[in-house]
C-alpha cells in the first residue's frame, strides 16, 4: 500500500464518516435511537469480526487487557453512540457532526492530563481556539439560540465519551492487534447498548415495519462506515503514522456539512462555518500536527 494510495483511502473513510453523522440523523427519525445504535454496532461487529477471523488476528487476552478494552467499550461504543442517537433528536447533523469535530482535540487534552503529554503553547492556543469554534456552533444567533440545546450538550457527551476511549484504546493497542480490539469493542458495545435500550426503549418491532429505504441507509451505516471504515481506517494509520490522521480527521465534518445540506436539507449557517474554521485550526495546533511541521522544515 504506497501513500498516495493510503490518502486516497483514508479521504474514502472520511467521506464515509462524514456521511455516517447524517445517517444516523436520519435513522433516529425513523427508529429508536439506543435500539437502532445498539443493533446497528452489532451488525458492524460482526462484520469487523468476520474480518478478523479471516485475517487470523484473534489472540488471548490478559485479564488487564480485558478491563481496558470493556472500558474503552463503555465509553467508545455505549457513551458514545447512545449519546449520539438522542443529541441528534434534538440537534441538526450539521451541528452534531462540528462538534465531534473537536475529538482528536479533547483526546490530546486528556492525553496531557492523563497521560502526560507536554502542553506547549501551541497546543494551549489549539485547545482554546477549537472550544471558540464550539461556543460560536451552539450559540447561533442567526437560529435565535442564546444557549445551547439539549442536542448539543447530548453530543457534547458523545463526543467526550469517545475521547475518554481513544486513550484507553491506545493503552490496549499497544499489545492487542487494532482490528481485533475494534471488533470486540463493537461486540461489546452492540450486547450492552441493546440491553440499555431494552429499558429505556421497551418496544422493539424488529425490521418489518421499515422501507426499504430505512434499511438500506441501517445496513449501509452499520457494514461500510462503522465495521470496515475501522479496519480502513487502522490499517492506513499504521502505514502514515498517528500524527498525519489529525488532517484527515477534518475532514469529517466537511462533508458532513455538505451532507447535511444537500441530503437533508438543513441551513448551514455562517457561524457554523466560522466555528468550522476555529475547530480545524485548534485541532492542527492543539494536536501538535503544525507544531512538528514546523519543526521539521526548522531543522531539515
Amino acid at each position: 500500500m504506497n501513500k498516495t494510495f493510503t490518502y486516497l483511502l483514508l479521504l474514502l473513510v472520511m467521506f464515509i464518516w462524514g456521511l455516517n453523522v447524517v445517517a444516523v440523523k436520519f435513522l433516529v427519525e425513523h427508529m429508536e435511537p439506543v435500539q437502532m445504535q445498539g443493533l446497528r454496532i452489532g451488525v458492524a461487529g460482526i462484520a469487523a469480526m468476520a474480518a478478523v477471523l479471516l485475517l487470523k488476528e484473534t489472540s488471548r487476552l490478559s485479564r488487564r487487557e480485558w478491563k481496558i478494552i470493556v472500558s474503552a467499550a463503555l465509553f467508545g461504543q455505549v457513551g458514545h453512540h447512545a449519546f449520539l442517537a438522542v443529541g441528534l433528536t434534538e440537534t441538526t447533523a450539521a451541528n452534531g457532526s462540528l462538534i465531534l469535530g473537536l475529538i482528536p482535540l479533547t483526546t490530546a487534552l486528556l492525553a496531557v492530563i492523563f497521560l502526560g503529554d507536554p502542553l506547549t503553547r501551541w497546543r494551549f492556543a489549539g485547545i482554546i481556539l477549537g472550544f471558540l469554534g464550539i461556543v460560536f456552533i451552539i450559540l447561533n444567533p442567526e437560529e435565535g439560540v442564546s444557549s445551547a440545546s439539549r442536542g448539543d450538550l447530548f453530543v457534547f457527551l458523545s463526543m467526550l465519551s469517545q475521547a475518554v476511549s481513544f486513550i484507553l484504546i491506545k493503552q490496549a493497542s499497544v499489545t492487542v492487534s487494532p482490528r481485533w480490539l475494534t471488533a470486540l469493542m463493537l461486540l461489546i458495545g452492540s450486547v450492552s447498548l441493546l440491553m440499555l435500550s431494552f429499558y429505556i426503549e421497551p418496544s422493539f418491532g424488529g425490521f418489518a415495519g421499515y422501507s426499504v429505504l430505512v434499511l438500506s441507509v441501517f445496513f449501509g451505516s452499520a457494514i461500510l462506515a462503522t465495521g470496515m471504515g475501522h479496519l480502513l481506517f487502522n490499517a492506513a494509520i499504521q502505514k502514515i503514522g498517528p500524527g498525519q490522521s489529525a488532517l484527515f480527521n477534518n475532514f469529517v465534518p466537511f462533508f458532513a456539512l455538505l451532507g447535511s445540506y444537500f441530503l437533508l436539507g438543513e441551513t448551514i449557517y455562517s457561524s457554523q462555518i466560522i466555528g468550522f474554521i476555529f475547530i480545524v485550526t485548534g485541532v492542527l495546533l492543539g494536536t501538535g500536527y503544525m507544531e512538528q511541521v514546523i519543526l521539521k522544515k526548522k531543522y531539515s
